[in-house]
């Protein structure tokens, strides 16, 4: 499996928080396995009830399927399938310094989605790309697929097609630990609040209008770095992002409360059936595997709030 790092200088909010952080090391990667067999429906976790505001089906997709359409070929046949990823996400999407390699709960997936899809980890490339970007980098051919912790929405499904769902998340909300703030209305009433372009935590703290002010990063990790230097109040985030910070750094804590229950989902092309379908396929077999909760375990059990919720979302 080959990492490729977008060809530019990390930037020095990222490598403050990093090094702020303790330079954390990550643990070693989840599964890649060779081509699944036939799938197996994933089984029904506890259904979380979600109703999104504007009223589309977020879990709304494609059957899954092994077969081999064009978008599929076409990858094939270039020998390359190209994944967008993070690489500032604590235990989501990583990059250990000791080793150079990226690593996480979204690496393992993307992984599996590489190995099951190529046949072989040597021909997928996991390439970093920024919150904001991710929709123009599908659009543009830049990335076949994003497993980057991407929220679905109807906005988002007019843009691209999303697998379906495989983590249940909702928006938290961060604060320095010295913060007197006990809920998110405390966390965000008159405080300056962080967000990363381009995520439904922005338009969240947008649409609150409870806010001092609202800065905007390129990667939510910025926004930690900038709680370390106290420019900002509070980060607003999904759970699962929060409590990968909340473990990077002890100084930090995420308040009760949390807004919007949601689901994630794998990102590409909208013509690309038959790639979405096989994306399915992959997440039928990784769960039914028990390769998503091994994943998890290792990854995100210790530091998840509320543990005890089911986090797959299972099938709708």
């Amino acid at each position: 499996m080959r990492d490729r790092a977008l060809r530019r200088t990390t930037r020095p909010a990222a490598a403050l928080a990093l090094l702020a952080a303790g330079a954390a090391v990550l643990a070693g990667g989840g599964p890649v396995g060779a081509v699944p067999a036939a799938a197996t429906a994933a089984p029904l976790a506890v259904q979380q009830e979600q109703t999104p505001a504007d009223g589309c089906d977020t879990y709304k997709s494609v059957p899954p399927s092994t077969e081999d359409g064009p978008a599929v070929r076409a990858i094939k046949a270039r020998r390359s399938l190209v994944i967008g990823v993070d690489q500032n996400s604590y235990r989501w999407g990583a990059r250990n310094p000791n080793t150079g390699q990226i690593e996480g709960f979204d690496i393992d997936l993307a992984r599996a989605i590489g190995a099951a899809v190529m046949g072989d980890p040597e021909k997928v490339v996991l390439k970093p790309v920024a919150t904001a970007d991710r929709i123009d980098a599908i659009k543009k051919g830049r990335v076949d697929l994003i497993v980057r912790t991407m929220t679905i929405n109807c906005k988002r499904m007019e843009d691209v097609a999303f697998s379906k769902p495989y983590f249940n998340i909702s928006q938290r909300v961060l604060v320095p630990k010295a913060s007197p703030a006990k809920n998110i209305d405390d966390a965000v009433k008159d405080k300056a609040v962080c967000a990363a372009d381009g995520s439904t935590a922005l338009n969240i703290v947008k649409e609150k209008n409870t806010a001092r002010q609202v800065v905007t990063v390129e990667n939510q990790l910025d926004c930690l770095v900038l709680m370390q230097l106290g420019k900002v109040d509070a980060t607003m985030t999904d759970n699962g992002l929060a409590a990968g910070q909340a473990a990077q750094d002890q100084t930090v804590r995420i308040v009760d409360g949390e807004a919007q229950p949601e689901v994630i989902g794998v990102a590409m092309l909208k013509d690309s059936t038959d790639l979405t379908a096989r994306v399915n396929q992959v997440l039928a077999d990784y769960y039914a595997r028990g390769d998503w909760a091994r994943s998890y375990e290792h990854w995100l059990k210790p530091y998840m709030v509320n543990e005890a919720e089911h986090y797959w979302p299972g099938t709708h």
